[in-house]
């Protein structure tokens, strides 16, 4: 994770000087996302809450989307991720939303994706979905990349530099 501060660091430093806040939710990144931002001192000025979305029940219970809110939509993919993020940043009434949803690995994940596929969104004023492969089954590496790729989507949406 230390090689995450860097990083979390402009961000947070960002956040504090534009007097914004985050919300986030991350699956296969298993925290590493919200372990990174709140490592910075200061946190409470910008983060205002994450959490593990790992599964369906924690996905209605946590970030309250439905069944009727998933029609056409499949875990583990952009429009997911979107979802995600916008619901988060909603709930918790932030200036952005972050989330990421994958498989970390070693295997990929019942909907089809191969190991080290996640997609990450961030909403705000700026929207953005992606998708990254790292092509790994390294469990913990594609953890740490998810969490590294997640930052630098969150840097570039607000400037970070």
């Amino acid at each position: 994770m230390e090689s995450l501060l860097p990083l979390a660091g402009k961000v947070a430093a960002r956040l504090i000087e534009r007097r914004e806040t985050v919300a986030v939710a991350e699956g296969s990144a298993g925290g590493l996302i919200s372990a990174a931002l709140l490592a910075v001192p200061g946190a409470s000025a910008y983060f205002v809450g994450g959490a593990v979305v790992y599964t369906g029940a924690a996905r209605q219970a946590l970030a309250v989307i439905s069944a009727d809110d998933m029609k056409g939509i499949r875990p583990a993919s952009e429009p997911y991720a979107a979802l995600l993020a916008r619901r988060m940043r909603e709930r918790l009434g932030t200036t952005w939303g972050i989330a990421e949803a994958g498989a970390a690995g070693p295997k990929g994940n019942r909907y089809g994706d191969p190991a080290g596929h996640t997609c990450i969104a961030i909403s705000g004023p700026n929207e953005i979905a992606i998708t990254l492969r790292t092509g790994s089954g390294d469990r913990v590496a594609n953890m740490q990349a998810f969490a590294q790729r997640a930052l630098e989507l969150l840097a570039e949406a607000t400037g970070a530099k």
